[in-house]
């Protein structure tokens, strides 16, 4: 039996967006939105030590330049909020004009009361509820830093984690569940003393005066499934923006596969305003690296454009040789590398595809529906590399040069489709 045609186009694309609020994260002129109709945005945070306010400044900078929108540092020592005026000095002397994020725990309302220069540096707070105190201490710290954002008219991100949360508003949604005809169980229980703790600080900011407008929320978790569950019903009992991030994501490939698999999830069902992957860096690893994978997670399900794409085959029988995967890695890299400078002169440049396949299979077909291709021979093919530019043959590359002699083609691609807008 044929299959019937369907009454209706398959839908395509992501769902509608959660509708939140919009915050503004400023420095100087610069500005960056968080929820209503702006973009999703990329942020990351620093592992230095925050009193190095040298080393701070530079790991900053490679963070920005590598994409990151908002860059967050641990405020947790005297010495720590002593430098933050000067790291922030210095990083507008480099022409760096990332907004700022302190993130606090147990000493906040010391540090932002005692160290005026480092509130007012700070672009933005980041406060633990979990971590402001204990007993009648904590309403009164919680209030001390929530009057600071006030008075410097800074918004803060209430960020809960279930390794910090809040023991006595734990023990109270407890009671509450003992109570019930028919008790949740215990992962139930947590999840919503999670959401509660999130929800019950935005409003006690709000009653204290911080505008609703200057609130940002998170709920992080380490498990996927619990990171969706919780995130959705954030997202269904509010409409602040929302951080999205898997804590303690954990290193290398599990971390990037653990974060991507949480994340596209809400992404796709319209939760989440900002995100931050947290990877465990490997011994000597960079930093940079949880800012490409946030970008490529955007750019990868079609929310966001930041770089030219390569496409390329995996390989197989067909292409024992190496040189398609080297020249693929070449002109990635080329391409990441040159988006500082070219994001501002060759405005659209990063919705560019860049196709490097490895035989005849599919290689043509890929090449022809990339803005640039190339299709390398596989074993026992000519050893010819056909280039196609905009579904088009152009040249047939041969010899030892075809990766220099590419990446020229690209280049001249760039400036002369993207030059001239």
């Amino acid at each position: 039996m044929n299959a019937s045609c369907p009454a209706s186009p398959i839908p395509s694309g992501p769902l509608t967006r959660h509708r939140t609020r919009q915050v503004e994260v400023r420095h100087g002129d610069k500005v960056v939105a968080v929820g209503g109709d702006a973009p999703i945005m990329v942020q990351s945070m620093t592992n230095t030590d925050t009193a190095d306010a040298i080393g701070t400044a530079i790991q900053i900078k490679e963070l920005a330049r590598a994409g990151s929108e908002v860059v967050r540092i641990t405020v947790n020592t005297p010495e720590a909020a002593a430098a933050v005026p000067a790291i922030r000095e210095q990083l507008d002397r480099m022409d760096i004009d990332v907004p700022l994020v302190g993130d606090f725990h147990y000493n906040g309302h010391q540090l932002l009361t005692q160290y005026p220069e480092c509130a007012e540096a700070l672009s933005k707070y980041r406060i633990n509820p979990g971590n402001v105190g204990q007993g009648a201490k904590r309403d009164t710290q919680f209030a001390q830093m929530i009057e600071v954002a006030c008075k410097y008219q800074k918004p803060v991100r209430i960020g809960v984690n279930w390794g910090s949360l809040d023991q006595a508003l734990l023990a109270r949604v407890m009671d509450e569940n003992a109570q019930r005809a028919e008790p949740w169980n215990a992962q139930a229980v947590m999840y919503e003393a999670l959401v509660t703790s999130a929800l019950d600080n935005a409003k006690r900011a709000e009653e204290l005066g911080l505008p609703g407008d200057r609130i940002v929320l998170s709920c992080k978790v380490s498990g996927v499934q619990d990171l969706i569950a919780v995130y959705r019903e954030l997202a269904r009992r509010c409409d602040y923006p929302l951080h999205l991030g898997l804590t303690e994501a954990g290193m290398g490939s599990k971390g990037i596969v653990a974060s991507t698999a949480a994340l596209s999830v809400l992404l796709q069902e319209g939760i989440g305003d900002t995100i931050r992957i947290s990877l465990t860096p490997e011994p000597g690893g960079d930093r940079t690296r949880e800012v490409i994978v946030a970008q490529e997670i955007l750019q990868t399900m079609g929310l966001r454009k930041f770089t030219p794409m390569v496409i390329a085959c995996p390989g197989c029988g067909r292409t024992t040789s190496t040189v398609f995967q080297e020249l693929a890695d070449r002109i990635q890299t080329y391409l990441r590398e040159q988006m500082p400078a070219w994001k501002g002169k060759y405005p659209g440049v990063e919705e560019m595809n860049v196709a490097v396949m490895g035989c005849i299979v599919n290689g043509p077909g890929e090449s022809k529906h990339a803005n640039i291709g190339i299709s390398l021979p596989g074993t026992g093919e000519s050893p010819a590399a056909p280039v196609f530019v905009d579904g088009q043959k152009t040249v047939t590359l041969r010899g030892e040069r075809i990766a220099e002699e590419f990446q020229a083609i690209v280049l001249d691609y760039v400036q002369t489709r993207y030059g001239h807008q």
